[in-house]
């Protein structure tokens, strides 16, 4: 394939994009040539998306600019960014399925029926893809799915494309066949950003790589001159980590196993066998589309279980629901407080107890409730007017808390936890890390997720690590972020991918 030629199809000049305080793109630049592939790399919340919905027109960049095939993108917008010759690819294809293939691809374009049909063929000849234009689009697999995305793109006369982790949920024949499309379209000198976690797949596909992390590039260039420890480290900030030595004093030593997951699958994940003794915090460490908290929801009955075992103190859950769980003593902080955690337009002290609401007699229900959240509020230190402010008034961290108050409530012996420090501030973390170890001395089997790989070897007593839906080893306490990293981001996937 053609090296990236002299004039660039995309030019990102010194972007800054800040929300409010936050800052999430500093100064970033960054080409995309003719005939090129670059991986664009990064943790979570590096600034990938923000950067690339900067390229593709859906956010207008506070300071720099952007240049597509010369043509300075001032004013973005996503109708423009495609005139200049950009499109954006989705991880998630929008499909409409009671419509068929041709249709899909030529929504909203304004041309003789037969015309746009030619030229759809001609387009699949080039890529040789093999499609029938008439067939619904809800029978597609996904990895065709993909296809029409891209097809929506070059039929619009896209010079480059932008490819959201195109390979998540797609089978390693799918990952080839689509592999093999890139490279087709590289070779007619269409450029491709393309964002993944998986670094097998960019060696095999990219001629370039860019790093983000918090924000800035930290690592730029020909992917050959790059090791994948060097990438890892780029994108982790190489910080040596600390051992956890806080979590020995809080282990309880004992062989009484609380939870045990016995080769359980479901949706985005396989075959996952874990074990968590009474006191034990068990990190599970991983990225965006590893597949966690799929295995947590499904622990919790809000997914179905495909095959396996779901084990409370020994007894299997048969038919698992949420309120099932909640009796056998299994409780779940979900990843989202305000979409899957809180009701924001109830009371705190509502909220608190909604977890025990088929507990609590109806009319003794109001003065429980007011006396328990009374105990937490103190407890927790939560900063609010009144029992009956609503939880939508309060802040993140705050939030947080009635959200942890909510499973307290519950008297938990296995507790699943999934990011429970997002986007909340440091005082609040502690906060939180102290609920979190008082409840291991208390003997509560505890499975903390997290993207922080700081906060899992702060606070765990072993660390698992998940990529692409499967295990991917275990670690000690007293490793580094850049052992985690090596896992999470795939460096030695090669026996799990």
């Amino acid at each position: 394939m053609e090296a990236a030629q002299p004039h660039p199809l995309i030019e990102v000049r010194d972007v800054w994009k800040q929300y409010g305080a936050a800052v999430v793109l500093k100064g970033v630049s960054i080409t995309l040539g003719r005939g090129q592939i670059h991986a664009l790399l990064g943790g979570n919340g590096a600034g990938k998306s923000t950067l690339m919905k900067a390229v593709a027109g859906l956010v207008a960049p506070n300071r720099g600019s952007v240049v597509i095939n010369g043509n300075d993108l001032d004013r973005p917008s996503a109708a423009k960014a495609q005139k200049f010759g950009v499109y954006l690819v989705p991880q998630e294809a929008q499909i409409f399925g009671n419509q068929s293939v041709l249709h899909n691809v030529c929504m909203g374009m304004r041309k003789p029926p037969a015309q746009l049909r030619s030229k759809v063929e001609n387009l699949l000849s080039q890529l040789e893809v093999s499609l029938d234009l008439d067939t619904p689009a809800a029978t597609l697999e996904i990895a065709d799915r993909q296809i029409v995305e891209i097809l929506r793109g070059l039929m619009r006369e896209a010079s480059a494309l932008i490819l959201d982790e195109p390979t998540s949920a797609l089978t390693p024949h799918e990952v080839a066949t689509l592999f093999k499309r890139m490279r087709a379209l590289a070779a007619q000198n269409v450029g491709i950003f393309f964002i993944s976690h998986k670094l097998r797949e960019i060696r095999e596909i990219c001629h370039d790589i860019s790093v983000l992390r918090d924000g800035a590039i930290v690592l730029s260039g020909p992917l050959s001159k790059h090791t994948d420890s060097e990438v890892v480290s780029a994108m982790t900030g190489s910080r040596q980590a600390t051992t956890a030595t806080a979590s020995a004093p809080y282990r309880q030593g004992t062989s009484k196993t609380r939870l045990t997951i016995d080769g359980l699958s479901g949706e985005g994940f396989r075959n996952i066998s874990l074990g968590i003794a009474a006191g034990e915090i068990v990190g599970l460490a991983g990225v965006v589309g590893a597949g966690r908290t799929e295995l947590a929801e499904t622990i919790f009955g809000l997914r179905p279980t495909g095959a396996g075992a779901v084990l409370i103190d020994g007894s299997e859950q048969k038919d698992p629901s949420p309120r099932r769980c909640v009796d056998k003593g299994l409780v779940y902080l979900p990843e989202d407080r305000q979409q899957s955690g809180l009701f924001l337009d109830a009371a705190l002290y509502w909220n608190a107890s909604s977890y025990l609401m088929h507990r609590l007699p109806f009319l003794l229900r109001p003065k429980a409730e007011l006396q328990a959240f009374g105990r937490f509020r103190d407890a927790m230190s939560i900063k609010c007017e009144s029992p009956d402010q609503l939880a939508r008034r309060l802040s993140g961290g705050n939030q947080q808390k009635v959200l942890f108050a909510k499973c307290l409530a519950a008297k938990p012996k296995v507790l699943v936890l999934d990011e429970p420090t997002r986007g909340v501030d440091v005082a609040a973390r502690n906060d939180i890390y102290a609920i979190i170890r008082t409840l291991a001395r208390d003997g509560v089997a505890v499975l903390l997720i997290s993207s922080d790989f700081d906060e899992v070897i702060q606070l765990s007593d072993r660390i698992l690590v998940m990529a692409f839906g499967a295990m991917a080893g275990e670690l000690p306490a007293s490793s580094t972020v850049d052992a985690i990293g090596q896992l999470a981001f795939g460096a030695r996937e090669a026996s799990y991918a």
